[in-house]
């Protein structure tokens, strides 16, 4: 049908608690935040360096152990971990803190250390490692520390390191931490419907594995998920498929095919249909 053709869409909404766009903008508007504030993995993680020994004896609080709040930061780079020099001309010249060293914290909390690891070595630390690092301790914070960051590893994001800044994200890197964060909430969350918007960009085949793996477990934490996307990978393993068509611009718009991609392959005004069934053939023959 053409655009504009309908009016309303109707439908059991009552089963649907909430509606969660997972788009590709930044993760926060400033460049403080990071993945592991954003997973609330951070709360745990200042706690935990919060309770050491030495810390204690200082009077360190949790709050002690954030480069966003006065007390714990380094007060010469306000816990930006450089200095903007401001060029009247020119663009502005960025220079490591002489202070702090680049670390964000004043010396006294980075003497503060966890088998070895000080806040900013921690901060340092890829997914990948930190899960490693904290998986293999005893106290029960640590077990606590691993569930929550492990979800970026199921998204394929194990590269990225705990503390790096959101504006060094690309798109869909934001985005795939956004997904991580839903897959570390509570089970009993209710029925949400998620749309992604082209989550593959970018990505190399391994990860889009990884990434179908964890946008299976929203679908069996009771979820739905929408997908706007263009990998045959991915819409050959879709449960349903809208094919939209069947040209681009004022020749498209339309609904060519909706059903399973086992029929869409037989819809013989689909170009996805063709591309979709000419990749099954070349599977089939290898």
């Amino acid at each position: 049908m053409p655009t504009g053709h309908f009016s309303e869409l109707r439908g059991d909404i009552g089963s649907i608690t909430a509606v969660e766009m997972v788009d590709q903008n930044p993760i926060g508007r400033s460049s403080r935040s990071n993945p592991v504030t954003y997973l609330k993995a951070f709360d745990d993680i200042r706690k935990l360096y919060a309770e050491q020994q030495l810390a204690v004896q200082y009077g360190f609080k949790p709050a002690h152990f954030s480069f966003n709040v006065e007390g714990g930061r380094c007060e010469e780079c306000q816990g930006e971990g450089v200095i903007r020099v401001e060029m009247q001309f020119m663009a502005d010249v960025i220079l490591t803190c002489e202070t702090c060293k680049g670390m964000r914290f004043k010396k006294e909390v980075l003497e503060i250390k966890y088998h070895g690891k000080n806040i900013h070595d921690i901060l340092e630390m890829t997914v990948d490692e930190a899960i490693e690092f904290f998986s293999t301790k005893k106290e029960k914070i640590c077990k606590k520390i691993t569930e929550k960051i492990k979800p970026l590893s199921d998204v394929g994001l194990g590269y990225v390191s705990l503390g790096q800044s959101s504006s060094t994200l690309s798109g869909g890197e934001s985005q795939r931490i956004k997904l991580a964060y839903f897959l570390g909430q509570e089970r009993n969350s209710g029925s949400m419907l998620f749309i992604f918007d082209e989550p593959t960009t970018g990505l190399h085949f391994h990860d889009i594995n990884k990434l179908m793996k964890s946008l299976n477990a929203l679908v069996e934490n009771g979820h739905t998920v929408l997908l706007v996307e263009h990998n045959l990978d991915v819409i050959r393993c879709a449960d349903w498929v809208i094919d939209m068509g069947p040209e681009g611009g004022e020749s498209g718009g339309e609904i060519v095919f909706e059903g399973t991609p086992e029929d869409l392959i037989n819809e013989k005004r689909s170009y996805t249909g063709k591309y979709l069934g000419e990749k099954a053939d070349r599977q089939n023959n290898e």
